[in-house]
């Protein structure tokens, strides 16, 4: 009977052992679960394996998946893990802690395609997967039953899976649990790379920004290079040999990128099998979201080179093929190199914005439009290149101090653009340390040879030298100089007092020439106005003084033909007198002859009264003889002076009686 009950209840024991065992065997996973098993016996694992894949004791390799499962207990063990599961803008890092031993060197484990996402154990490890990290990363979104023990998988919010590590295990025990610190990462460091502008302060300005990237693993650089880019620069090189390659046509292979090769550094392996070096990468990233792995690629932001209008960029290589001085020997003041040479590319890059590694490619930015620039108080807000010129101070002889505000216009051709960097490497150089010295010496030399007042007087003059002194100056850095303006000049006191009294004098003195010349105009206006009065007579006697002079001019040439004609006349006249009397003096020498020279004179007179038909017996008789007979009185007086040759003529004269003749009695 004892017996029996001790059958009894031994069987009760079995059967309630077997439920036991059978309800601890049986498990349920959930469907974001996974189960991972776990021997308590069986052989001992060879080696560092921490996963059993021959039913060695130990955590399996096998997972056991969403759904009710058997696994006998108390041989085996089950532990609900969840699945990795990465959520949106995150990225997850695997970390193999099962696997080969990383090589010498390396940081990362060898990905192959047969290894996806992680989830399949056994061929990770039949495939040479290696311990460490691994070099994809898990992408946003993704959920995955990634074993728990060969595998941790790191996002910003979680670690999945434990540690097999006695460091990380001793900071699980300690309750600090795994964080992205535990590993020496930043939560924004497992985050999705977003490229895009980014805003610049409070503005609502956006920068243009590119990603320059720097890898962690990979063969190092060779020598005498500071940045990896694949395939080197054999590409440009066989470009230089075709004619055809222009400058531009190498900068634009040199700018392309080399990504797709990799994907934009996201298949790091990829990279590694294109010859892709660690260090300092050339290619950047462009706006766009990518899955980078923190542990391998780090990412800058950097500033694109933007070229405004008006702009050219200079570009300063610091890779690239071996110098070749393409300047010329005439040119002494650097290396002028061809594009992809490292030096000074000859040719500049024009308005454009270009995603170039600023550390490997230094743009000098160099406006070629017309520079104002300003030593003054008020500076240029499109450059400001003049933030440090000040107004000019100087002396004159006397010891005046002036202060002149002065703009100068300067031009900058872009092709000239690589030689003027060279020679002065900034163009902000070329105002504070070329212009500044020379335009500064020049005024106070300037000032101090002369007169202020004649500083003053021939500010013109002043500024015309001055255009030419800068012009000659700036010419040697292959800079024109449109124009050189004085804007302003601030005088002292003194002098200003002093050109002041000057000044008024100078206005009074132009006052009083401007009255008397009002004056003098006032007298031509009378003078005008009395001319205009008489106007009428003057043409009236301007028309008598034509006709006087006329008149005059008549009678002369009248004169001029009558004393010809007397001339003429007269000589034909002397002709026929001297015939006349040579006839006579013959005639009367021989009356003469005959009568006697008395008588001849007596009968010449009596022809001559008789030519003249002179009366000689008047109308009138007076008697002045006793017999009153007087007639024959002057005849007889004739006769008698005839005959006795005495002058009795004389006595005759004047009048016998005072009765004066009546005006019947004149003679005829």
């Amino acid at each position: 009977m004892i017996g029996t009950v001790v059958g009894a209840a031994a069987g009760f024991m079995f059967l309630l052992l077997i439920l036991i065992a059978l309800s601890k065997s049986i498990k349920s996973i959930g469907p974001n679960e996974l189960g991972l098993v776990i021997k308590r016996f069986g052989k001992k694992l060879p080696g560092d394996n921490v996963i059993a894949f021959n039913g060695e004791a130990g955590y399996q390799a096998d997972l056991l998946m969403p759904g009710f499962r058997f696994k006998l207990w108390p041989i085996y063990r089950i532990v609900k893990y969840p699945w990795t599961q990465i959520s949106a803008g995150n990225i997850g890092v695997v970390i193999a802690q099962i696997g080969q031993p990383l090589p010498a060197g390396a940081k990362s484990g060898v990905y192959k395609k047969e290894f996806g996402d992680f989830v399949d154990l056994r061929i990770f490890v039949n495939n040479g997967g290696q311990k460490g990290i691994q070099r994809p990363s898990l992408r946003p979104g993704a959920s995955l039953p990634i074993h728990p023990i060969a595998f941790l998988v790191i996002t910003s919010n979680k670690v999945f899976g434990e540690p097999v590590d006695e460091t990380l295990i001793r900071k699980t025990r300690d309750g600090e649990g795994l964080k992205p610190e535990s590993f020496g990462l930043k939560k924004e460091d497992l985050e999705v790379l977003i490229i895009k502008p980014r805003p610049i302060g409070e503005s609502s300005e956006a920068l243009d920004v590119v990603g320059m990237v720097t890898t962690f693993e990979g063969p190092p650089l060779d020598a005498g290079d500071i940045a990896c880019r694949i395939g080197g620069f054999k590409d440009v090189e066989t470009m230089e040999g075709n004619e055809n390659t222009s400058d531009s046509d190498t900068i634009e292979v040199i700018l392309s990128d080399q990504n797709e090769k990799h994907d934009n550094f996201q298949d790091f392996q990829a990279f590694l099998e294109c010859g892709g070096r660690m260090g300092l990468q050339h290619d950047v990233l462009r706006y766009g979201a990518y899955v980078l792995n923190p542990f391998l690629v780090k990412v800058e932001m950097v500033q694109m080179l933007v070229v405004q209008q008006g702009e050219v960029a200079v570009i300063k290589a610091y890779v690239g093929l071996a110098s070749e001085d393409v300047s010329g020997e005439d040119f002494k003041y650097g290396t002028i190199v061809k594009p992809g040479h490292r030096g000074i590319w000859r040719e500049p890059m024009r308005t454009g914005k270009y995603a170039v590694n600023p550390r490997i490619y230094e743009a000098e930015i160099v406006p070629t439009s017309i520079l104002n620039l300003s030593w003054a108080d008020q500076i240029s807000k499109a450059h400001q290149m003049d933030t440090n010129l000040k107004s000019i101070s100087g002396k004159s002889r006397e010891g005046f101090v002036f202060s002149i505000d002065l703009q100068v216009q300067i031009h900058i051709p872009d092709k000239q653009a690589p030689r003027v960097i060279s020679m002065v490497k900034t163009v902000r150089n070329l105002v504070e340390e070329i212009l500044h010295p020379a335009v500064g010496n020049y005024f106070r030399d300037k000032l101090q040879g002369m007169p202020a007042i004649k500083f003053i007087e021939e500010r013109e003059a002043v500024q015309k030298e001055a255009h030419e002194h800068i012009s000659t100056k700036l010419q040697l850095y292959s800079v024109e100089t449109p124009g050189t303006y004085i804007q302003d000049v601030v005088f002292p006191q003194t002098l200003i007092a002093v050109t002041m009294q000057r000044e008024i004098a100078n206005q009074q003195i132009a006052t009083y020439k401007m009255e008397k010349q009002s004056q003098d105009q006032r007298i031509e206006m009378e003078a005008a106005k009395g001319t205009a009065d008489q106007q009428a007579e003057l043409a009236h006697s301007k028309v008598g003084i034509e006709i006087k002079k006329n008149q005059a001019d008549a009678r002369s040439e009248e004169a001029r033909g009558e004393a010809k004609y007397l001339t003429d006349v007269g000589q034909a006249k002397g002709v026929e007198i001297r015939a006349v009397g040579e006839a006579k003096a013959t005639a009367y020498k021989q009356q003469v002859e005959a009568l006697g020279a008395e008588r001849t004179a007596v009968v010449a007179m009596i022809e001559a009264l008789a030519r003249e038909k002179i009366q000689l017996v008047p109308q009138i008789m007076v008697s002045g003889g006793v017999d009153g007979g007087g007639s024959g009185n002057l005849l007889n007086t004739l006769l008698a002076t005839a005959l006795t040759g005495k002058d009795l003529i004389p006595q005759l004269k004047g009048p016998q009686t005072t009765e004066a003749p009546t005006e019947a009695a004149a003679p005829r």
